[in-house]
């Protein structure tokens, strides 16, 4: 087993396991943080989608030992920290509109619309029914509409 450090959350956090462990699992049974969902183990239905560095990714797919010292992993957990709330704009916005029916997929849904809007932003631009349509995380109760209507209505808060 190796040591791996990291900062998960904006604590600098150091696990052993083997360099081939899937990060979610050191995340999730490891950690003890179990925002980022499991949901395939092959990087398709993105309900573990969390940040690292900022952007969106999807821990399922990444082994720990790619993780670097310096790199910095944010949750659904942490995702409020990152605005020095109580929520995020994105969280309230879900919370609004009513989004989660089963809520199982819906960390990672806002994870991935925080990294699409500030993508967006930083382009100058709104956001677009086609950068919608660039979202691939699976919501198997269909709440589509209301999250697409939630992410635009966090973009603007955001």
């Amino acid at each position: 087993m190796s040591t791996h450090t990291f900062t998960v959350n904006g604590k600098q956090v150091s696990v052993e396991v083997e360099d081939d462990v899937r990060l979610l699992w050191v995340l999730r049974d490891v950690l003890g943080i179990t925002g980022p969902k499991y949901g395939c183990g092959i990087n398709v239905c993105k309900a573990c989608t969390s940040h690292i560095n900022g952007k969106a990714f999807n821990p399922c797919a990444v082994r720990v030992a790619d993780i670097a010292a310096g790199d910095e992993v944010t949750t659904i957990e942490g995702l409020a920290d990152t605005v020095e709330a109580d929520l995020h704009p994105m969280q309230q916005s879900w919370i609004d509109h009513d989004v989660a029916q089963c809520g199982y997929c819906q960390p990672g849904q806002i994870m991935a619309a925080v990294d699409l809007v500030r993508r967006v932003k930083a382009e100058g631009r709104a956001v677009t029914d086609a950068d919608l349509d660039t979202i691939r995380n699976v919501c198997r109760c269909g709440t589509y509409p209301r999250i697409r209507s939630a992410i635009r209505d966090g973009a603007e808060r955001m």
